[in-house]
């Protein structure tokens, strides 16, 4: 892409990026949806090669300096999401949490988040407010109000190609059998796909595969309760997509870290050089060149070489 094309949004629109995620849902190849935590890290997961975008609630909330026990609200999440949404041309799925509130507030949800460019997003059937799902002490409602908290979502949906996904927490409360049971009832319920969360090993994300027909998602998080299955694996028996949540913001974190200690302790970040992006893969990203193409007269600054 060159010249002002996609300069300060993505040239694909959202319905083309909604049924861009369906069709990859239905194409038979695992599609891989790396977190990101800003439209930048967004650009970056689109050049390296992936296949979608997701923007993780308890990521949202961390950047917030907030912890993921339901303290954002749909404004913010909307917001974020659909800076992150414009910066490629990928699909992007947003975690909805428990849709902010009561069965209307998650039908507000949906359109805001459809307004917002989503391509998608996720609904849970933990209590409200929530937590993590990776940790202990969750609980999560009846499945008849999460059937009428989708229900409402689904109501409220104006482009039939949004992928409302319902997320079921039963697992670690109620055991696999009635984790399948609540997903096959939220499928009825008109849910498009099913988050399996928290499950333990690769046969219980069988088991899901094997009881419930529409597109599942998997959760890799490190340091939680599933076992890291490799994509490889998560192909093999059939699942449709998986995300990794927050990986990219604990690699970022923990890089920001090491590097404030090396400063603090060194007074200089000479040793961090080879560690860090550079300055012209950034420019690369951010497209500065074309930029400068755009409106010479405007934009007249030019890219010098440096050494960092």
């Amino acid at each position: 892409m060159s010249g002002s094309q996609g300069l300060f949004s993505s040239t694909v629109d959202a319905h083309a990026k909604r049924r861009a995620l369906r069709a990859g849902l239905a194409s038979g190849t695992l599609q891989r949806w790396p977190g990101a935590f800003s439209p930048l890290v967004a650009k970056l997961i689109a050049d390296v090669g992936f296949e979608g975008v997701y923007v993780s609630g308890a990521v949202l909330s961390a950047d917030l300096g907030l912890p993921d026990i339901g303290l954002t609200t749909l404004s913010e999440v909307a917001n974020r999401g659909g800076q992150i949404a414009r910066a490629t041309e990928l699909p992007t799925l947003i975690d909805a949490d428990t849709g902010f509130g009561e069965p209307m507030n998650a039908a507000r949800t949906i359109a805001t988040l459809e307004d917002a460019g989503l391509a998608g997003c996720h609904l849970e059937d933990q209590v409200n407010p929530k937590r993590c799902g990776h940790l202990d002490g969750k609980a999560v409602v009846p499945t008849e109000v999460m059937l009428r908290r989708i229900g409402a979502a689904v109501s409220a949906r104006r482009d039939t190609d949004f992928v409302i996904c319902a997320r079921t927490d039963a697992r670690a409360l109620e055991g696999i059998d009635a984790a399948i049971d609540r997903a096959k009832a939220y499928v009825d319920a008109g849910a498009d796909m099913i988050f399996t969360e928290a499950l333990r090993d690769l046969s219980e994300f069988e088991a899901f595969r094997k009881a419930v027909d529409v597109p599942l998602l998997a959760n890799m998080t490190e340091f939680g309760k599933s076992e890291l299955l490799t994509a490889e694996q998560l192909s093999g028996i059939g699942y449709n997509a998986v995300i990794y949540p927050v990986t990219t913001l604990r690699i970022a974190m923990g890089a920001v870290e090491d590097g404030l200690r090396e400063i603090r302790s060194c007074g200089t970040q000479s040793r961090l050089l080879d560690k860090m992006q550079h300055r012209k893969r950034l420019y690369e990203l951010l497209r500065y060149p074309d930029y400068n193409t755009f409106d010479s007269a405007l934009f007249n600054f030019t890219i010098e070489e440096v050494r960092s």
